[in-house]
This record gives structure tokens, C-alpha cells and sequence, in this order.
């Protein structure tokens, strides 16, 4: 099984790293390989909702987010990352995910999704919340842990100090690799639910 994990922090080695290593580790001894892509650092350029995606198969603006879309089509559980920005995500970050989840169209549905959010005090539900709905519209099941998956930490480093939020972060990968080897049982016994044909209405008819 295969994990891809996103950290959106420009900081190579900061807090964010920290969590996600934290995970890596867990994830490393269920028996399933981890690659983590760094983006925080990239010029990404967001969605100028051109569709063009729906006639060529892939994002009109051919970076980082193509180079993303198969690895994140072949991996069972996807953990995305942030470091806080007034009680946000790193812009970079929501700018990749809003071009990789609108401009890939393969079926995630029972994918595992998981967002780690690191900061120095506050924002981190608000932007926990942000990160899950790419998740949630997308028919992805979101793994939790024993509290919201947060980690603290200011200054580069300081989150290996936070007990809680490793432990936290440990306990995520433990259930994320649960879900995922579940999902897996499940598929070969049962197969995916059954979908409807979309039906899309909006508030002018």
C-alpha cells in the first residue's frame, strides 16, 4: 500500500515536517511506502477555471500538479499538511489541491484522506476544517485520531517538544493504515458502493 503525503510548509525541516515524519514512521512499520512531496516553496499558480482540464486529462498549466496527479491516482491514502496562516492554509497549498482534486478525474472514492495542521497557537481547527473538504466532496473517507490533528510549535523544530501533537500524529497513522487495509478488504469482498449519476442542481432554478 502507498501513502502520498503533502507538506505545504516552505520550511524543508519545520514544524510540519515534524508531524508528517512522525507519521512516516508509523506508516513505515504497517508495511506501507511513503513519498512525501515538498510544495510549500513552489510557485504554483492557482486555478484560473479554464476547463481546459475536462478536454485535455490534465491541468493547462503543466507543473507540479501534473507531475502529482498519477502518484496521487496509484496511492491508497493521501495526508496533506499545513502550517497555519491566519487561521488558514498556506495559499500555495490550497492552490495546488484546488487544481490536483479539480483537474484529475479518476474515481478517489474510498481514498484515505488525512490533514496535519502545525502552529505556533490558534487557527489550527479552522484550517483542519479547510484541508478535510477536499476529502469530503470528493467521496474519500477521512481519518482521525484521538484529538483534531494539530501539532504546536512556532520556531523551526519547537513541534518535537509537543508530546501530545506527536502522539497525536502516531495515532493517526495507526488508524489511517487501519482504514486503508480495511477499504482494501472490503473492495476485494464487496466492491465500491454504487453510484448515481450526478445530479447537479444550483439556487437561480
Amino acid at each position: 500500500m502507498q501513502v502520498l503525503l503533502i507538506n505545504g510548509s516552505p520550511r524543508l525541516n519545520g514544524n510540519t515536517a515534524i508531524a508528517l515524519r512522525e507519521m512516516e514512521q508509523i506508516f513505515a512499520g504497517e508495511g506501507i511506502e511513503t513519498e512525501t512531496i515538498q510544495i510549500g516553496s513552489k510557485d504554483i499558480r492557482s486555478c484560473i477555471a479554464c476547463n481546459r482540464c475536462a478536454e485535455q486529462g490534465k491541468c493547462v498549466f503543466d507543473d507540479l500538479v501534473n507531475e502529482t496527479a498519477p502518484k496521487f491516482e496509484a496511492c491508497d491514502g493521501l495526508v496533506v499538511g499545513s502550517p497555519v496562516y491566519f487561521a488558514s492554509a498556506n495559499a500555495t497549498l490550497v492552490a495546488f489541491l484546488t487544481r490536483l482534486f479539480y483537474s484529475t478525474h479518476f474515481d478517489k472514492t474510498m481514498k484515505v484522506g488525512a490533514s496535519v495542521v502545525a502552529a505556533r497557537r490558534g487557527g489550527l481547527s479552522s484550517t483542519f476544517d479547510e484541508l478535510n473538504k477536499f476529502f469530503t466532496i470528493s467521496g474519500m473517507p477521512v481519518a482521525s485520531s484521538q484529538y483534531w490533528n494539530s501539532i504546536h510549535g512556532r520556531e523551526a523544530g519547537q513541534a518535537a517538544q509537543d508530546g501530545e501533537g506527536l502522539q497525536t500524529m502516531r495515532t493517526l497513522a495507526r488508524n489511517m493504515s487501519f482504514l486503508m487495509k480495511s477499504i482494501a478488504l472490503g473492495k476485494d469482498t464487496y466492491g465500491l458502493p454504487e453510484k448515481e449519476a450526478p445530479c447537479r442542481t444550483n439556487f437561480i432554478r
